[in-house]
Parts: structure tokens; sequence; C-alpha cells
């Protein structure tokens, strides 16, 4: 049935519902409209409260096109008036709560269910920025002007303000450029073994590893006269060419693909451009798919690689890390400690050790760029 919501302001929200829901369970979905959460929900039906949780609409007697208003209790006191404006702004904002879940899930959870603690961790990143500040003023109130390593300081701090700046505006116009870009991949199939293939414009020929040739039963057909080295960002071992195979693309394409045999630990089979130009095939981004003149194969999405694929993508390599490159990976070398009041700065604003010390990292020591970035 339909109902109709309306509110003290001018937002009005038609919902599709069943007469059975709870009350419960539509001040749930009434948050995920207005970004009020259900304790602060009064919802009056003629003039009387829906204050029984588990009771259905039905029992309550409201019926198709009927009009229930929603009352907003006041947040807590320690929410601040201002912080919580910017809460319901980010929770209006679907692209906003996006962007901020990206870069701070905590943030957005505290955004969505718990304005007190939003308000408090807005309020550190402020006190964050603000002591950074007065910080900065007193070193240039204490720097005299003709010291040639005050000067340093002076033009080593213009330079992080710009390149703060330049994240800023790249972050506000161009926040796509952040988000890691999978690369191309099709699903293929060789003497029906299910592969994913690579496809690259930039590589000269199309490639397969001989783990995966032997897979397919190719190893019998390797002509061992085109064996070599293969020379490009580094080197790796050519044991041979197969001349000519079947490569299926969908149910019914085929396409006769010749394979180079490279050792490495690159990609199982690599789609190159001699291949591409044989069978005039097209990467189209608007169409997210390689086609060719009578069929479109689409690329895979990250979620629809293989597991081995995937850590490609994430780490730049098949193989699984142990504990110790872990370790090597989340802890910055001696050289590049940070205090640990800085690390507990950021990791008060609900972030991870690991992300504390990666954001410090980045913005070089700077607590303030580094609260920038995590925010």
């Amino acid at each position: 049935m339909l109902i109709t919501v309306t509110t003290d302001g001018e937002d009005i929200y038609n919902l599709e519902i069943d007469s059975q829901m709870a009350i419960e369970d539509l001040k749930a979905l009434l948050e995920a409209e207005s970004g009020v959460a259900p304790d602060l929900q009064h919802l009056f039906y003629q003039g009387k409260e829906l204050n029984e949780l588990k009771k259905t609409l039905e029992e309550y007697q409201v019926g198709q096109n009927e009009i229930i208003h929603m009352q907003q209790q006041s947040p807590p006191s320690s929410s601040h008036p201002e912080f919580d404006v910017m809460r319901q702004h980010v929770l209006r904002d679907p692209h906003l709560l996006q962007q901020l879940e990206s870069t701070n899930p905590e943030l957005a959870r505290a955004a969505r269910h718990d304005p007190a603690r939003f308000s408090a961790m807005v309020q550190q990143i402020e006190q964050t920025r603000r002591s950074a500040e007065i910080q900065k003023s007193q070193l240039a109130a204490n720097d005299d002007p003709f010291d040639i390593e005050a000067q340093k300081r002076i033009e080593d701090a213009i330079k992080q303000e710009n390149i703060a700046a330049n994240l800023e505006a790249a972050m506000e116009y161009n926040p796509e450029s952040f988000a890691r870009v999978t690369r191309l991949y099709i699903n293929v199939e060789i003497n029906n073994k299910h592969l994913v293939a690579l496809v690259d414009s930039g590589a000269q020929s199309t490639v397969i590893s001989p783990e995966t040739a032997e897979s397919c039963g190719l190893m019998r057909l390797l002509d061992t006269r085109f064996s070599g080295i293969a020379k490009g960002v580094g080197t790796a071992k050519i044991l041979g060419r197969i001349h000519s195979a079947q490569m299926r693309l969908s149910q019914n394409f085929f396409l006769s693909c010749s394979f180079i045999v490279v050792e490495g630990k690159g990609s199982e089979l690599l789609f190159g451009l001699d291949m591409l130009k044989k069978h005039r095939a097209c990467i189209d981004l608007r169409k997210n798919a390689l086609t060719f003149e009578t069929m479109d194969i689409p690329f895979l999405a990250e979620h629809e690689l293989p597991e081995k694929q995937r850590r490609m993508e994430i780490h730049g390599s098949d193989e699984i890390p142990n504990e110790t490159e872990k370790a090597i990976v989340a802890e910055p070398s001696a050289s590049q400690a940070y205090p640990e009041k800085d690390v507990k700065i950021l990791t008060d604003m609900g972030v991870s050790r690991e992300e504390a010390l990666h954001a410090l990292e980045m913005a070089e020591g700077n607590p303030d760029l580094a609260a920038s970035l995590l925010f």
C-alpha cells in the first residue's frame, strides 16, 4: 500500500510498503530516506503517536493513501548544533556520504548512527587543524627573517601549503582520480579451460605462461625455435611460440590466436596488440567492452576477478604476503618514525594505526595535512 509521510519542514516521503510492516521497521526505512535516526522520530497518525514499535500499521488502522506525520526530536545536547547541521548535510548528499565512507568509514558510521560521536570526531579534527595553525604561526614569529635555516623552514611550509591546496582541489573536483583503477580483463576459454585474459594494447604480443599453456594442453605445440629473452620494464625468458590455437570468448564466438610462451609471475594470459589488430578489436570504454565487428565482450569488474588476479591488482603480485612483509608494509622505517602524539591525534579520529602512519608518511610528518588526507 502507499502512504505519505510529512515532516515539520517541507519534506514529503511517498512510501510503497506492506500493511504488516512494524513501526520500528517503518522508522528504519524513514532513516534511510530522511537521515533522521529512529530514536529521534515521533510518528503521528490522526493525532495519536505510533509509539509501540512492535505494532504493525494495520494494527494502528493505517490504510491505503493515509498520511503519517513525523516530528524530529532535538538531538542530545552533546551534539554541537553546527556539527549537526554538517551531519544532516552529509546524510542528504549521497555522493558526499559515499566519498566520506571511502576516506573515513568510522566518521561515516557516526554520521549515520551516532550524532554525538560525529560531533566529537569533527571537533577533534578542527582542534587538530587549529593547533597546527597556531604552531605554524609561532614558528613564523620566532624565525629570524635573515636566518638561512629559518628561510628554508618557511619555504618548506609554503611548499606543504601548496601541496595541501592542490590535494584539496583534486579531492573536490576530481575525486575519481583517487580511486584504484582495475585493468581490463575478459573471460576466455582454451580447450575447455576457463581463463581470465588481461587485455593490454601496450603489449606487442599475446603472451601465455608455461603453467597456463600446460593446463590447456598447448605445450605439445610449442615451437622452441622462437625462444629468446623478452625485454621491457624487466627481462623474462621466452620458451617459444604456439602458432595457432582456438580461443572462445562467448558461446559461439571463437578466435584463432598465436601465443608467446614467457616465464614470469605476470598474468596467466595477456591479450596483446598483435591479436587486437589481427581481429580488428576495439577497447570501448563507453561500452566497457572489447568490441569486435559482430560481438561485444564485456570487461570484468574487480569483484568478478579470481583471487589471483585481485591480488595482482591490489598488491602488484599474486603472492600472499607473509606476516613479516605485512609488518614491513604497515610500519615505517626508523628514519620515518613519527611522534606518538601525532599518531594518537589521528587514531583518536577513528582511523587505524596503519592508516594514521600511512597518512603521516604521505604528509611527510605534517599532522595537519595528514588529518586533511584522512578527512
